[in-house]
């Protein structure tokens, strides 16, 4: 298909590459296993097929639009040989991410008309949410933008810590109080130094609490709210953390957050040390929200934009 011949950045490849090793690895000693001694794609193949999409944490509904793609595809073509479904597995998971306009972009970027960027990071404690934020932080200044991180996660003091860390290594201002202060008074700090400072892109970290949504939505309403008496329309991006290694558990979590609060944008880390990493196929699916970012290593270059085509290129390689 015409949109596999895009030209990927070699160094960014290998990474992803080797990042969805085990991922590809699980995937495809499954697929033998579901076509071995078949020269065909019947009804018996297509079962199998459906089991090992959802075993590969694709999920059951987004399994479902592969498997009828392919039945209409056995339909239409009369006879399709086994072999030739890796090629028509490809094709059609990058047919479904494309009807949404999201896993497009391979660079750090930023709209222009929007000064300072703010992007409000949400997620559950342990899914590597401020490793992200340090990594995306690294990503934008390497792009040459002025990043201002803001750490309202004040509910433990080791975020604020691991956040200073972050901050240090890649070179750019934290905004911060004592744990325990009012999230939305830091948010609030953050913005008027970042405009100050003439900033970019304006990263904050929030608290990764989910056992009461109630106050969840009430704390992240009330950051809203006070960051927007600085910048209107702010924050422009909610980014959901969520550790694909968790797999069908991410599914969970993505289910949670969107329902507590207005997410526009997710970010898959801790994809290098799984098997789960059709959890990305599945959710970019479902929540219709673009994953914006994927983490495939453990490296500060390791985080990458989200590309579908290079996604499902490296998937099926």
């Amino acid at each position: 298909m015409s949109f596999f011949k895009k030209i990927f950045s070699s160094e960014k490849k290998e990474t992803l590459d080797k990042g969805l090793e085990k991922t590809k690895t699980t995937f495809f000693g499954k697929l033998s296993k579901a076509v071995a001694g078949k020269s065909k794609v019947d009804d018996e193949v297509l079962d199998n097929l459906e089991e090992v999409l959802v075993s590969s944490d694709v999920g059951v509904n987004t399994t479902l639009k592969i498997i009828e793609r392919i039945e209409a595809r056995v339909s239409k073509d009369k006879y399709l040989g086994t072999d030739e479904l890796n090629v028509i597995l490809r094709e059609e998971i990058a047919g479904l991410l494309s009807e949404t306009n999201s896993g497009e972009d391979s660079e750090f970027t930023i709209p222009q008309d929007k000064k300072p960027y703010v992007i409000m990071v949400v997620g559950v404690n342990g899914v590597g949410k401020t490793t992200t934020i340090g990594k995306m932080a690294y990503q934008f200044k390497k792009q040459g933008y002025r990043v201002v991180l803001g750490a309202a996660d004040t509910f433990r003091a080791a975020a604020i810590d691991q956040l200073q860390v972050w901050a240090d290594r890649v070179g750019v201002p934290l905004i911060k109080q004592s744990m325990g202060s009012d999230p939305a008074s830091v948010a609030f700090d953050t913005l008027k130094s970042a405009v100050t400072q003439n900033a970019d892109v304006v990263i904050i970290d929030t608290a990764g609490r989910l056992h009461n949504k109630v106050n969840l939505m009430n704390e992240l309403t009330k950051v809203k709210r006070v960051m927007q008496k600085v910048v209107d329309d702010t924050p422009n991006d909610v980014l959901l953390v969520l550790d694909g290694s968790t797999g069908q558990n991410a599914f969970e979590q993505a289910k949670q957050f969107t329902a507590a609060t207005e997410v526009t944008s997710l970010a898959v880390t801790k994809l290098d040390g799984t098997a789960k990493g059709g959890v990305v196929i599945g959710i970019s699916d479902q929540f219709k929200i673009p994953v914006k970012y994927i983490g495939v290593g453990e490296g500060i270059e390791d985080l990458q934009v989200f590309n579908k085509f290079e996604f499902v290129d490296s998937f099926f390689k």
